[in-house]
């Protein structure tokens, strides 16, 4: 996948938000991490119409996770609007990738240069320059 140069690439998961800036050229990423976000949970409405009957039974839900890729999305439609990001790749769990995706605004869509449905949150920023690569 081509990341351009100073793009910028998100990785969400339910529960951290990790930015990152590609230093590299767009076929030879070269990650730097930027910061670990920490996300106060302010959409609780996120996900409720999909809890499944199973992870009500045994006391589960994924609303708080779903919450959280909502909320990074607000985030990031932010940073879009006051031109903070130019470009960007978000890289998130696929249930994340699906909530964040109601949440974008036209003008983060619009700098979204590609998406890859994978946690890769954990992963140290060579790990995830290859995975970019391969995409």
């Amino acid at each position: 996948m081509r990341v351009p140069h100073n793009a910028h690439v998100a990785l969400v998961d339910g529960e951290r938000f990790v930015l990152m800036r590609n230093r590299g050229q767009p076929f030879e990423p070269r990650l730097e991490p930027l910061r670990e976000l920490d996300l106060e949970l302010t959409n609780s409405s996120a996900g409720v119409r999909h809890q499944d009957p199973a992870g009500q039974r045994n006391g589960s839900n994924d609303i708080d996770e779903l919450a959280h890729g909502a909320v990074a999305a607000e985030w990031l439609n932010k940073r879009a609007l006051a031109g903070e990001i130019e470009a960007l790749l978000v890289v998130a769990e696929p249930k994340i990738l699906g909530e964040m995706r109601k949440h974008f605004h036209g003008e983060l869509e619009a700098r979204i240069v590609g998406e890859i449905p994978k946690n890769l949150v954990g992963a140290p920023a060579d790990a995830v320059a290859q995975a970019l690569v391969n995409a």
